[in-house]
């Protein structure tokens, strides 16, 4: 049989349709609820910088390096040289969403200190997926010229995106307990009040959403290759 997809409309296309307006949302969600608690000057007047260097303080890490990095929202903590990475928005604001980022990173600081499993595993896939992620693709459509949908190297191509997939996946509970560890460490060491903690958490919550949308559409796109390849084979 053909392979009739590339000459009619494939009905598939609207699992990466779905994927694209989750993800789409997530984002906008994100950044208008960061935008609205930038607003909201913290009652101690500390810095996303400062908040960070006490947060790591408190958890007797003195050896991450707090560093100020261009662009919006591209704060991560780097365990390969333990810097802890803040953007122009939050490395020196002092709203309660600069600060909830900020502690959000250093619970991953936090993380690497007492090796939490989950990111153990999550950076021992960050090769893997980035292999995966890059390859994926042209193995797919090499083995579609080559040999069909159901050919060796469509099944290895779909094998290498899954390895991507699931890196989506063990970043969720990542993500989710660096959140739960920034409130929790915020509240104890008093850099944010009762009042202004909610406003953390929706933010850190907003955030969080975003990770679940792109697992979300890694999920929906492993599903339609697994449509389009996985049950076919070489005879078809």
């Amino acid at each position: 049989m053909p392979y009739r997809y590339g000459y009619y409309f494939d009905p598939t296309y609207i699992l990466v349709l779905i994927g694209v307006v989750i993800s789409m949302v997530a984002s906008m969600r994100v950044k208008s609820t960061f935008q609205k608690y930038s607003r909201v000057r913290s009652k101690t007047n500390m810095t996303g910088a400062q908040a960070a260097q006490r947060v790591l303080n408190s958890a007797g890490i003195h050896d991450v390096t707090i560093r100020h990095v261009s662009g919006d929202l591209t704060d991560h903590y780097d365990p390969r040289n333990k810097t802890l990475n803040l953007s122009d928005p939050v490395y020196g604001s002092a709203s309660v969403a600069a600060i909830g980022v900020a502690a959000h990173e250093c619970g991953h600081a936090i993380q690497h200190q007492q090796g939490y499993s989950p990111l153990s595993i999550r950076s021992a896939l960050v090769p893997v997926a980035n292999f995966g992620s890059a390859i994926s693709w042209p193995l797919i459509l090499a083995g579609l010229f080559l040999g069909g949908a159901g050919s060796t190297l469509c099944k290895i191509g779909i094998l290498l995106f899954s390895a991507a997939v699931l890196f989506q996946l063990v970043t969720l509970p990542v993500e989710f307990n660096a959140s739960f560890r920034a409130v929790r460490i915020l509240g104890q060491t008093g850099i944010l009040g009762e009042q202004e903690l909610p406003y953390t958490k929706k933010v850190l919550k907003a955030a969080a959403l975003t990770y679940v949308a792109g697992a979300a559409a890694a999920i929906l796109q492993l599903l339609r290759l697994l449509i389009l390849f996985g049950g076919r084979n070489d005879s078809d």
